[in-house]
């Protein structure tokens, strides 16, 4: 991951990025529970996700290597919609 950030000229966002996407994975787990936790969590993993396919874009990366983040992206944001009910 790390050749994959220095590749997209965002090294110094690493860090961040991680830090992000475990407190995310952690509001999704106990989102079970909490239904506001799960809104906020969902919702940010979705835009990490929707920044992360406009990255890909930038770097005219193939649509074959963008799936997974754009698979992510899309069910993060249908469990915001759905949670919003």
């Amino acid at each position: 991951m790390k050749a994959e950030f220095k590749r997209f000229g965002l090294e110094k966002l690493g860090l961040l990025t991680i830090v992000l996407q475990l407190a995310g994975a952690t509001g999704l787990i106990l989102g079970l529970w909490f239904n506001q936790l799960l809104m906020l969590a969902s919702l940010g993993l979705g835009l990490l996700m929707f920044f992360g396919v406009l990255v890909r874009i930038k770097q005219k990366d193939s649509v074959w290597i963008s799936i997974p983040a754009l698979f992510f992206m899309i069910l993060n944001f249908y469990i915001f919609w759905s949670s919003l009910s």
